[in-house]
């Protein structure tokens, strides 16, 4: 997985193994289809922007992932479609779940941002209930709806394939996979009409359902994929005991 975003390909493939963010691949300009969804926005020696997603799951209160943590508790969140220099930031304090990554079979790897003042103007998604997600063991046809900032799909160059950075939210339509204890994997293969996460994307929302059945609940969040971002997403359920249990200090839970 990757923290932050790289461009060359060959880049990409040699990091595979770290830790990752990732982005929107197949998917369309969101505007303001889910002003619930946000970027950690950071300055690095290559510039500001954004490397991380997002929800805003209560009005203090920013759902995202554990891995997205860059060595300050001080972070900022842009709610805009866009990001610019002009956009407006939400300053906030980081917490990950002390347990992140010290276990296999359950990574902990989700975070949240307490904002310093609330957020009054954007209503926040929803949590699933407890185990709600075990009901989706097995079926295939259920769909859900992607939505992070960050890099698209590669596109081949000359030197290989690059994948391009427009720091504007996506959305894009992925498939159920397979379910996992503390994780979903979702297709997000191009052949099969999905799209899905790629790098610049970490801790976005899997809103449960697509199109028409679309629903502002959090099935997911995402955590990685495969290094191509052309095959399968894998979100961080946030149905799960231990995923309620780092939450309930900071939200009430349904």
């Amino acid at each position: 997985m990757f923290k932050l975003r790289q461009t060359a390909l060959v880049l990409l493939i040699a990091s595979a193994c770290a830790l990752t963010a990732l982005a929107i691949t197949y998917g369309q300009f969101d505007g303001n289809r889910h002003p619930e969804v946000g970027a950690l926005v950071g300055t690095f020696s290559s510039g500001t922007f954004p490397y991380c997603s997002g929800t805003l799951i209560s009005p203090t209160v920013f759902l995202t992932a554990a891995h997205c943590n860059v060595g300050t508790s001080r972070v900022y969140v842009t709610f805009d479609p866009k990001f610019s220099s002009k956009s407006k930031l939400y300053a906030g304090t980081f917490y990950f779940d002390p347990q992140y990554n010290q276990t296999h079979s359950d990574p902990h790897d989700i975070a949240v941002v307490v904002f310093d003042k609330p957020i009054n103007n954007i209503t926040p998604a929803r949590l699933p209930a407890a185990g709600q997600l075990d009901s989706l063991q097995g079926v295939q046809s259920q769909k859900f709806t992607v939505v992070g900032y960050g890099g698209q799909e590669p596109v081949n160059q000359p030197g290989g394939p690059v994948i391009a950075y427009l720091d504007t939210r996506e959305f894009a339509v992925a498939s159920f996979n397979s379910l996992n204890p503390a994780w979903l994997r979702l297709s997000q293969n191009p052949a099969h009409d999905d799209g899905g996460a790629c790098y610049g994307d970490s801790g976005g929302p899997n809103f449960l359902g697509a199109g028409a059945s679309e629903t502002n609940i959090i099935a997911g969040t995402t955590i990685t994929g495969d290094a191509l971002c052309k095959s399968t997403n894998v979100i961080y359920r946030t149905d799960t005991a231990s995923a309620r249990n780092f939450l309930s200090g900071f939200v009430a839970l349904p």
